[in-house]
């Protein structure tokens, strides 16, 4: 990279909560051992189903008293920002003053949960809404998550989230690089989160398109590739980043888990769910141009997969075409498999899952896959037990959501 450090952006840390760890040590660890997080969990109305639920402690950071006003997705992202600014070293105004902190949160949606809670409730009394509570506008605002950060932690620069559905996580990251180099904050909290378990209408609807996973082991049930996938595992979670400029980063002695050296986001426009192949490739594409790097540059490709059926198979056709025959060092893995489909958390988790890919070369795998669909083959993919990559430089971190919202990132080995 010839760019200036101030023009560069780095991760300085990171803070999660998955279905199989409440930490990053612990996540990668999981991984690394074929632990699933998927477990049986039922739900009002819906009944008993299959999700990926965090097992986090909302209490280390949040009063009894916040968590009643509050959201699910909320208390995750102040779980994860607390981490996030313990793991880099950053106290907020002391390390950085509130005004040059911002908070930047994909979410796939918000609201429904408390809408539902509400509904629920008011029934109890004849549908009357006078019982209705006064907390509901602020819960179900679209930047909830984010602004729920902000009055936990004192910060008073820009929070917002960012709704990109399935691409979400990805593209909190992306706005927070930018917001960084507009000059906007010093310190992004940057990711993505989830609380779509919560809802008993996302389990309905993907039922009603059977695209809801089903299997009689809860731990097999996310299996992205194999012949007999048959849809998703929802799941909750988050992973919040602390990005900052290279240069603020040295100053301070911080150490850096990789740079953000590109990105791309588009839109299919042919489809309200079916994957557009050509416009995910096109998306990959931009991002590794951006990052100054070749297909074969890439060490390893997490992919979006999700266990449906047409839409493991469009991905692979994307992946075939971006780095078809002559990548021998790219390895394709999946972090679904273990976790299930983290919705608006997803990317953001599945990055963090490979970043210690950087230092010890391991390459965690995709779990669950019995028999491999033959319209799933990828050279080097990574199938029920880890590998081991000669070097690994640079990792591609894919998501693709409804409505044809796709967006890539690129992290490079800090050197």
């Amino acid at each position: 990279m010839n760019k200036p450090d101030k023009e560069r952006v780095v991760i300085t840390g990171v803070g999660l909560t998955a279905p199989n760890g409440n930490s990053l040590g612990e996540f990668r660890q999981n991984l690394l051992n074929g632990v699933s997080g998927v477990k049986a969990f039922e739900t009002r109305y819906f009944g008993p189903t299959i999700a990926g639920i965090c097992s986090f402690d909302p209490l280390k950071y949040q009063k009894r008293k916040e968590l009643r006003i509050g959201t699910r997705a909320g208390s995750i992202s102040i779980y994860c920002v607390h981490e996030a600014l313990a793991d880099a070293g950053i106290r907020i105004g002391q390390d950085v003053t509130s005004d040059r902190a911002g908070v930047f949160i994909g979410l796939t949606e918000h609201g429904n949960v408390e809408t539902e809670n509400e509904i629920y409730e008011i029934s109890k009394y004849g549908y009357q809404t006078k019982y209705w509570s006064h907390y509901h506008n602020p819960r179900t605002v679209a930047n909830n998550p984010a602004g729920e950060v902000t009055v936990n932690v004192g910060i008073t620069g820009p929070h917002y989230t960012i709704g990109a559905a399935c691409a979400a996580g990805n593209l909190g990251c992306v706005n927070g690089v930018q917001q960084i180099l507009l000059g906007e904050v010093d310190v992004a909290l940057a990711g993505g989160v989830s609380e779509s378990p919560g809802t008993f209408g996302i389990f309905a609807a993907f039922n009603s398109q059977n695209a809801l996973a089903h299997h009689d082991d809860p731990t097999k049930a996310s299996r992205p590739f194999d012949k007999t996938r048959n849809g998703i595992v929802v799941s909750e979670g988050g992973a919040i980043y602390v990005l900052e400029r290279l240069d603020r980063a040295k100053a301070r002695g911080a150490k850096i888990y990789g740079e953000v050296t590109g990105y791309s986001y588009n839109s299919d426009a042919t489809d309200m769910v079916l994957p557009n192949p050509v416009r995910q490739a096109a998306c990959m594409r931009q991002a590794i141009e951006r990052a100054g790097l070749t297909p074969a540059d890439i060490h390893i490709v997490n992919t979006h997969a999700t266990g449906t059926p047409a839409g493991d198979i469009k991905e692979c056709e994307a992946l075939r075409d971006v780095f078809g025959e002559n990548c021998p060092d790219t390895y394709f893995n999946n972090t679904k498999s273990f976790i299930g489909h983290c919705m608006g958390a997803a990317a953001a988790l599945e990055l963090a899952g490979n970043l210690a890919s950087f230092q010890d070369h391991i390459v965690h795998p995709t779990i669950n896959v019995d028999e491999l669909d033959p319209l799933c083959m990828l050279n080097n993919l990574v199938l029920n037990t880890p590998a081991t990559a000669g070097r690994v430089d640079s990792i591609l971190n894919n998501s693709f959501g409804m409505l044809g919202i796709n967006c890539v990132l690129v992290l490079s080995k800090f050197a």
